[in-house]
């Protein structure tokens, strides 16, 4: 694979087999400059088997400095809720309208919201929104009676992060242009969440590997002992 002069300076600051810190892999990061403000995210390798129901590794944590962009909220919802939704910052705000928007192949939002009562409105969407880790649920917090307070998490720095077929955990922790300090701050809020969620079925090593990496520059190894 071909490899620009700037991700290869990168990656010929750090070793790429010696497992580092937060700040210390932050720092090196922040040697790839492109540009555009480049996403930095967490990486886990667990060992579970997402094929059991009781090892699936999902969950939710407010980013203590926020993600670095704009979420655009959508919140199914009726009657008062409508105006609730919209005065706590929700973009969009609807039933079966928005469902057949959504149908005709709109996606232009990022995060979904939905009161109990529209679950089955929204049944008819499923297969669009649960591919793209957009479906409401309880477990994830978006299918919920407080829609002013979970509108309001999800634009101040909420993301939710589920564990996929290979047994990873992808998760952004903000951008680069963010100070190392608001980075391992965010970075440090994942990962305490994702021990959080570590499931009582899992034996043996939870955490077989973590890394940090920015969109174009290499994952460096962290020491899950120097990241706490």
């Amino acid at each position: 694979m071909f490899r620009g002069k700037k991700y290869k300076k990168v990656a010929e600051a750090f070793d790429r087999n010696k497992a580092y810190d937060l700040a210390e892999a932050v720092s090196i990061l922040k040697k790839s400059e492109v540009k555009f403000d480049q996403t930095v995210e967490v990486h886990f390798n667990l060992g579970v088997d997402p094929k059991h129901s009781d090892q699936v590794v999902r969950g939710t944590v407010v980013l203590p400095n926020g993600t670095g962009r704009k979420v655009r909220v959508l919140v199914f919802c009726k009657d008062n809720n409508l105006e609730v939704a919209k005065a706590a910052g929700a973009d969009y705000a609807g039933g079966a309208d928005l469902v057949q928007k959504i149908q005709e192949g709109w996606l232009d939002f990022d995060s979904v919201v939905a009161t109990p009562d529209m679950m089955p409105v929204i049944s008819k969407v499923a297969k669009v929104l649960g591919p793209r880790g957009m479906m409401p649920s309880p477990k994830a917090g978006t299918v919920t009676v407080n829609v002013a307070q979970t509108v309001k998490e999800l634009k101040a720095g909420k993301i939710q992060y589920r564990v996929d077929k290979g047994a990873n955990v992808h998760a952004p922790v903000g951008k680069l242009s963010f100070s190392g300090e608001q980075l391992v701050e965010n970075a440090k809020s994942v990962i305490d969440s994702v021990v959080k969620a570590k499931p009582q079925s899992s034996k043996g090593t939870y955490i077989k590997s973590l890394t940090l990496s920015a969109t174009m520059a290499p994952g460096i190894k962290l020491d899950m002992a120097l990241t706490r």
